[in-house]
């Protein structure tokens, strides 16, 4: 073994001028996540159709109508999907998404059963769905282990009381899936689209409505999604009516938020934070809303720069992100900005004493990292903006994730 090592190097040393200098041969960069977002065609809406037959649930029979999409490929293998939609469910209806895996293939699992209002069923997510192809955990399908799927279905399965006319309407409908690299830190990417833009979003403080409604998770820590989709909503014009939001207590300094956490509350999950259920609140109000996963902030700098403020999710412990002062496991703000030299613009609803402390500026490696990195959400947002709102342009070369 030692003369072969003595024989390669001269090899090696042959083969370069006498003083040129051999290249330090580096590791390749991480991957980026492999992501893509497709919408189905539901034209001008999904409508409630010839009745299928009836189901009990809930302690009521309802009739139902389906609808079932086309088999959508992937383009790489993907280990989870997540289904996000806006509806029409007026009372006495509802809709459940289910989705299933075609290659392989696998059952249907239910991604949610929305309804907007809590007269005829509690909006729920469904757990214990798990099998040898994979589960569904909360709002998100994550393949076994080895099991990738390469393409998959959504199915929309609509109900209404039996012999009423007209039912809910699905007027949006699309799926993200995703596979994201094991990665521990993600490098700062370049930027400069969006830099020293700062939209105009409302701030709101989680933190201020600690203890609030218990029954739907008491506040505080727990309201950081509904707080954040309230400001998005408020920045487009949208928020609840002072006589929706009569039953809060009128020493509630931001009733709205409140009124949110109600009606994006999961029965199952007991909690406020399932990401489709609150971009399919932002529906109710007629906007567009859905759940995709970004690559880095240079795509997110896009959306700021069309104007429209994106709500991320990320983890980090204490001190990773400077200035924020805090650790979570797992927390929801809204990017509304950069500064002049690309640092990241936040209203963060956590450990705001008041609303106007919302706002914060988070350097943006340290934000990138803890946003993008595989133990926090993999670059997971929420996208809410008026249909007429043009999204920006596509990233050229890569799957369309929006």
């Amino acid at each position: 073994m030692r003369k072969l090592v003595v024989l390669l190097s001269t090899a090696i040393l042959a083969a370069f001028p006498a003083g040129a200098a051999v290249a330090e041969k580096k590791p390749p960069p991480p991957a980026q996540s492999e992501v893509v977002y497709q919408r189905a065609d539901l034209g001008a809406g999904l409508s409630f159709g010839q009745p299928a037959g009836t189901i009990e649930y809930g302690g009521a029979t309802w009739e139902y109508s389906q609808w079932t999409g086309q088999d959508r490929q992937i383009g790489f293998g993907a280990t989870e999907l997540i289904a996000s939609w806006t509806a029409d469910t007026p009372a006495g209806t509802w809709i459940q998404i289910e989705m299933r895996g075609t290659a392989p293939d696998t059952k249907w699992y239910v991604m949610g059963r929305w309804a907007y209002g809590e007269s005829d069923i509690q909006r729920t997510s469904v757990p214990g769905q798990g099998d040898a192809d994979g589960t569904v955990s909360v709002d998100t399908f994550v393949a076994a282990a080895g099991k990738p799927i390469d393409s998959y279905q959504l199915r929309v399965t609509l109900y209404r009381k039996p012999g009423a006319t007209g039912g809910p309407t699905v007027r949006t409908l699309g799926a993200m899936a995703s596979a994201v690299p094991e990665r521990k830190t993600v490098p700062v990417s370049p930027g400069g689209e969006a830099w020293g833009v700062e939209l105009n979003v409302p701030r709101r403080s989680q933190s201020i409505h600690q203890g609030h409604y218990p029954e739907w998770d008491g506040g505080g820590q727990a309201w950081c999604s509904p707080t954040s989709t309230t400001m998005v909503l408020g920045f487009w014009g949208k928020w609840p009516s002072a006589a929706d939001t009569a039953w809060v207590d009128p020493a509630d300094p931001s009733p709205e938020v409140d009124y949110a956490a109600r009606y994006v509350y999961d029965h199952a999950y007991q909690g406020a934070g399932n990401w489709p259920f609150n971009t399919a609140y932002a529906g109710r109000y007629g906007l567009d809303g859905f759940v995709t996963r970004l690559r880095s902030l240079t795509e997110l700098e896009k959306f700021v720069k069309a104007g429209i403020p994106v709500i991320t999710s990320q983890s980090f412990k204490k001190g990773e992100l400077p200035g924020a002062g805090y650790g979570t496991n797992g927390h929801i703000f809204v990017v509304i900005g950069f500064t002049a030299t690309g640092d990241v613009i936040v209203n963060d609803p956590a450990n705001s004493p008041a609303n106007d402390d919302a706002r914060r500026v988070y350097p943006r490696a340290d934000f990138e990292n803890v946003w993008q990195r595989s133990s926090s959400s993999g670059g997971i947002v929420y996208i809410i903006r008026p249909p007429g709102h043009p999204l920006p342009a596509g990233v050229p070369g890569v799957p369309a994730n929006w």
